[in-house]
C-alpha cells in the first residue's frame, strides 16, 4: 500500500518483514464476533480475508450478543494455543477477564470496533467513535438552523448498548455538540442494538412528540429502515424541504442507508471505514508476531477516506482511530464508502 505515516515504523501496513511461508502455516488466529447483523459481518470478513492471504488459518465463533458465551469461546481459544485472539466485546468491561486469561497464557489480545474497559490489550483497530457522534451532531445543529434561523427544537437520541464504548462514544460526540444549544431538547433512549426496540421508541416519540425534528442513531445499520417505515406508519415521513420534515442521521454508512439517502428517505450517515477494520488488525498482529514495535503518532494514507489516522496509547493499550466521512446527498455515490464496495461486490 502506499502508506506515509508518522511517528510509525516505516511501512505500517504494508510489512517489510513477513513470517516464512512455513511459520505462517502455523499460525492460528482465534476471533470472536458478537454477532453477524449490521457491519460485523463485513468486520469478520475483513480479518478472515486478510489473515487467510497471509496464510493463517482463522477460527471464527459468534456469542449471539451472549457476553459469557463469548468469554467460553475465548478461553477455548486459549485453549487451543491460537497465535493471537480478536474480539469484538460483547462487554466492553467484561471481555477483561478474557484478556486476563489470555495474558497468562502469554496470547496477544485485539479488538476490533469496540475497545475495552479495565483492562490493557496490545491493540484496538475502530473507527473514531467520537468524531462520528460529532459530525451527526453537527449535520442536525446545521438542518435546525435552516429550519429556525438558529438551532433550536427537539432531538430524539436512540442508543446502543452503553455498556460498550462505541455506544458511549457515539453518544459522547453527539451530546457534545448539542448540548451547546439550550434551545435543543435532547431526548435519549437506550436502543441496545436492538432493530425492534428501536421501532418501538421511533412509534412512541414520533406519535407523542408532535414537534419532534431530527432522530440520531447510534447505528444506522441497526435503526434507518425501521426508523424508515416507522415514519411512514405513523405519518411523520414528509419529504426534505417540507416543514414537517424529521431529519434522520446516524452512524455506519451500510449499503441500506446509502440508498436510503440516495432515495431522500435519510439525510446523513457518519460512515465507517469498515473493509479495512480486519486488515489493519491482521498487519499489527503480523507486527507483534514479526517482534516489531509500533508506537503512537500519526497514519496517513494516500486516498484512504479514514486519513488520517493515529494511534494513541491509553490505559487499555494502543489504539488506532480511523477518521470517519459524513455522508449526504452530495457525496453518497463515492465509491470509496463501505456500503458501496459492499454494492459492487454484490452484496
Amino acid at each position: 500500500m502506499n502508506i506515509a505515516s508518522r511517528g510509525l515504523v516505516a511501512g505500517l501496513l504494508a510489512s517489510a518483514a513477513m513470517l516464512t511461508a512455513a511459520h505462517a502455516a502455523d499460525v492460528t488466529i482465534g476471533y470472536s464476533a458478537p454477532g453477524l447483523v449490521g457491519a460485523q459481518a463485513q468486520i469478520q470478513a475483513g480479518l478472515v480475508n486478510a489473515g487467510t492471504a497471509k496464510g493463517w488459518e482463522v477460527t471464527t465463533t459468534t456469542s449471539g450478543g451472549d457476553a459469557q458465551k463469548q468469554l467460553n469461546d475465548i478461553n477455548d481459544f486459549i485453549a487451543q494455543s491460537v497465535a493471537a485472539i480478536v474480539a469484538v466485546p460483547d462487554d466492553s468491561a467484561g471481555i477483561c477477564q478474557a484478556v486476563a486469561a489470555a495474558k497468562d497464557a502469554n496470547i496477544p489480545f485485539y479488538t476490533i470496533d469496540r475497545a475495552p474497559q479495565g483492562c490493557e490489550i496490545d491493540m484496538v483497530v475502530l473507527s473514531d467513535n467520537y468524531l462520528a457522534g460529532k459530525q451527526s451532531g453537527e449535520a442536525v445543529v446545521e438542518f435546525l438552523k435552516a429550519k429556525y434561523g438558529a438551532p433550536k427544537g427537539k432531538v430524539l437520541e436512540i442508543t446502543g448498548n452503553l455498556a460498550q464504548n462505541v455506544a458511549q462514544l457515539r453518544g459522547g460526540g453527539f451530546d457534545d455538540v448539542i448540548k451547546q444549544y439550550p434551545d435543543i431538547e435532547l431526548i435519549v433512549k437506550v436502543g441496545d442494538w436492538d432493530s425492534a426496540k428501536g421501532v418501538d421508541i421511533v412509534r412512541d416519540v414520533a406519535s407523542t412528540e408532535a414537534d419532534l425534528d431530527a432522530i440520531y442513531m447510534h447505528s444506522d445499520c441497526v435503526y434507518a429502515a425501521g426508523t424508515v417505515q416507522t415514519l411512514k406508519e405513523v405519518g411523520r415521513d414528509a419529504a426534505a424541504g417540507d416543514p414537517a420534515h424529521v431529519f434522520l442521521a446516524g452512524v455506519d454508512g451500510c449499503l441500506g442507508t446509502l440508498d436510503l439517502i440516495r432515495a431522500g428517505s435519510f439525510d446523513q450517515s457518519s460512515n465507517q471505514p469498515i473493509p479495512d477494520f480486519g486488515v489493519l488488525a491482521a498487519d499489527f498482529i503480523e507486527k507483534k508476531l514479526n517482534g516489531e514495535a509500533i508506537e503512537p503518532g500519526a497514519v496517513t494514507m494516500e486516498g484512504a477516506l479514514w486519513s488520517p489516522a493515529r494511534i494513541e496509547k491509553a490505559d487499555i493499550g494502543l489504539q488506532l482511530f480511523l477518521a470517519t466521512t459524513s455522508v449526504g446527498k452530495d457525496n453518497v455515490d463515492d465509491e470509496r464508502l463501505w456500503g458501496n464496495i459492499e454494492k459492487k461486490n454484490g452484496g
